[in-house]
């Protein structure tokens, strides 16, 4: 597959700052994680309404989260799959009229359909965008044999030169794995405790906490940081611009897989017809194809995705199998008291205690 790059526009967007905004149609304002502006994503609604929907950036869910139920109001928000059910509880988002979104059947049904995702027989969530939180190294500096464990992370002869995610989810799908633990949806306190103590370990080693992928990719290139925890994009976008990046998601542990979508907000200010329209270009086969080639992570357009190359797209790590569960931790949803607990052991552990 030839994966084209526009690395300079994709380097801009994602320098975009948590929290600052991107202001165009005033009907419709999408709260996102930087990097999704970029307008690529849903052509078919500029094409339609002659501007971009208004942006504004999180750099993390439970930042969004604490942001909305602080009374800040948008129409569009971009979550992740483990967060969906805290915020239909929080009262966060509206159930969505699933006539409304062409391609909903089209949709991968193992995302689209999980229960944690309705309530009282309504859907809430819309998966989009799809990936691996794997081992992403510079082969310059290690061999693959050097990462063949996730151990790696911990090893104190790496101190300073390795960046993992500043996500608890990311963060903890890397600790349970590292402590054997493949499904988090039912771990122990035991486990949990495990975990925190393997997090503790890395931190010792993290030069930084990465926040988006521009700014862990020019760590990476300068070889300052030559092991992380990172999403596809990373190495995809790296290794066509030709630096030596290498992405190992078949260490001893495994890697994990994640899932992000949209959602409508309650209260949204905006127009409810836009809404729609945005989500329709989104679920766009132009737009998969767009996703996959460019960013290097898979789509929630199921049909979209078949009609690409198959061996492609496992050669990626974007076939959807039983692999992708039963050999990764999938970042399904946990029980609200577990994420709770790891959400405020992350902030100490990175805090240093």
């Amino acid at each position: 597959m030839k994966i084209l790059k526009t690395a300079t526009a994709l380097g801009m967007v994602l320098s975009l700052q948590a929290g600052s905004g991107l202001a165009a149609d005033a009907d419709l304002t999408v709260f996102d994680w930087a990097g999704y502006e970029d307008p690529e994503f849903f052509a078919a609604y500029i094409d339609e309404h002659g501007d971009s929907p208004t942006f504004a950036f999180f750099g993390d869910e439970e930042e969004a989260f604490q942001k909305l139920r602080s009374g800040f109001r948008a129409d569009a928000v971009h979550p992740c799959s483990q967060s969906v059910p805290k915020w239909i509880e929080a009262g966060l988002l509206a159930p969505l009229d699933t006539s409304k979104i062409e391609r909903w059947d089209e949709l991968e049904p193992s995302f689209r359909d999980i229960k944690a995702y309705t309530k009282d027989g309504q859907s809430y969530f819309i998966p989009a965008d799809w990936g691996n939180t794997a081992v992403t190294y510079h082969s310059d500096h290690l061999s693959d044999a050097d990462v063949a464990s996730l151990h790696a992370f911990a090893d104190p002869k790496h101190q300073g030169r390795i960046s993992i995610g500043d996500n608890v989810d990311d963060a903890y799908a890397l600790a349970f794995l590292a402590t054997g633990v493949k499904d988090w949806t039912n771990a122990t306190d035991e486990q949990f405790q495990a975990a925190s103590e393997f997090l503790r370990a890395v931190h010792q080693n993290v030069r930084t906490y990465w926040s988006d992928g521009a700014s862990l990719a020019q760590l990476m290139q300068s070889g300052e940081v030559y092991l992380a925890w990172a999403w596809n994009e990373t190495y995809s976008t790296m290794s066509y611009e030709g630096h030596p990046i290498a992405i190992k998601r078949d260490t001893d542990e495994g890697a994990s897989s994640w899932v992000c979508g949209y959602a409508k907000l309650a209260d949204a200010p905006g127009s409810e017809d836009k809404f729609y329209d945005f989500i329709n270009a989104w679920l766009e086969p132009k737009t998969a194809n767009y996703l996959v080639n460019n960013w290097g992570y898979g789509h929630g357009n199921a049909k979209a995705m078949a009609e690409m190359n198959a061996e492609d797209l496992t050669a990626m790590g974007l076939e959807i199998s039983e692999d992708l569960k039963t050999k990764t931790l999938w970042q399904a949803p946990v029980p609200s008291e577990l994420r709770e607990k790891m959400i405020a052991e992350f902030e100490l552990i990175k805090a240093g205690f």
